[in-house]
């Protein structure tokens, strides 16, 4: 069965000690486990290692409390007017909350996918990737390429830069110093004082069209449809036939492109809801993914991220 985890965040330095059991698994950011639950920490270079490196579960959607408060393992059951139960509640306040963080707290990898959204012409974007930082200095990104060709980027132009790691969805404002194109193309940004940290509520919705291969129920039928909008924690569909029977249990494959890289996804997933499409073209499907591996999830979770702030 797979791990309930939708997110990483950073280990923190009183987390763990020298000699002391790890309370849980410690992870890099591409989700590789670096130390199991339980494993102890030998020498001050491994701990400084894990303190550099590492990330273990969200505790926002580690639902090992909520399931002994509310024994339903996910969410509490709404009260008498309808409205989230209060650890429903407890954890979607949770959500959308936003602070301002230093860049440096923000534990970006080399290699984070950054978008660039010009201030005065806000239809020009760019994808670039996290080559490092000096603090106070500058933080330095891969030229954007556009139709196989490094973009022109003047020295002082202004952008506002997104990036989303996990749940945390980053923005700042930053302009260039400097295009560097030797020994290979690359931009020095402003460092900024400040930056904008919001944790994204975990069923958020990308608009998408994606084709799927769907299989349900037992004996099994399968059949195509395209995905409408995806979540990390589900998605919808249209197909011109009911493809199963309410609470059947399958199969959803599809691709995506996440940091430019295709990736293919095969997820288990409940069909909560069919009913006739509006405008008469198909039956519109609502999935729940259940059981969703540490990896699957961290793919989907940055496919999700991306195209949102590509749409942004």
């Amino acid at each position: 069965m797979g791990e309930t985890v939708s997110s990483l965040v950073p280990l923190k330095v009183n987390e763990i000690a020298i000699g002391k059991p790890l309370n849980r698994p410690v992870y890099d950011w591409h989700g590789k486990l670096l130390l199991a639950s339980g494993c102890t920490i030998e020498s001050q270079s491994q701990l400084d290692g894990l303190l550099k490196n590492g990330f273990v579960q969200a505790d926002p959607w580690n639902f090992s409390d909520t399931r002994k408060e509310t024994g339903d393992g996910a969410r509490s059951a709404p009260d008498a007017n309808g409205k989230p139960g209060a650890a429903t509640a407890a954890i979607e306040n949770e959500a959308d909350k936003e602070r301002m963080i230093a860049l440096d707290d923000a534990r970006w990898q080399v290699g984070e996918a950054m978008y660039l959204q010009q201030i005065d012409n806000p239809s020009a974007r760019y994808h670039v990737k996290l080559i490092g930082f000096v603090k106070g200095r500058s933080v330095m990104v891969t030229a954007p390429i556009i139709d196989g060709k490094i973009a022109f980027i003047r020295d002082g132009q202004t952008f506002v830069i997104r990036a989303f790691s996990g749940r945390k969805a980053y923005a700042f404002t930053s302009s260039a110093l400097k295009s560097v194109h030797t020994p290979y193309p690359y931009i020095h940004l402003s460092y900024p004082r400040e930056v904008r940290c919001t944790t994204v509520r975990r069923g958020v919705r990308a608009q998408v069209k994606i084709i799927a291969a769907i299989s349900l129920g037992t004996p099994e039928k399968t059949g195509a449809a395209t995905l409408l909008d995806l979540s990390v924690g589900g998605a919808s569909a249209i197909a011109k036939h009911p493809l199963g029977e309410k609470a059947s249990q399958g199969i959803i494959k599809f691709k995506v492109n996440a940091a430019e890289q295709d990736e293919y996804l095969s997820l288990t997933a409940v069909l909560r809801s069919v009913i006739p499409s509006e405008n008469g073209d198909g039956y519109r499907h609502g999935f729940e993914f259940v059981d969703v591996p540490l990896h699957e999830r961290l793919i989907l979770s940055a496919f999700v991220h991306q195209t949102l702030a590509e749409a942004d």
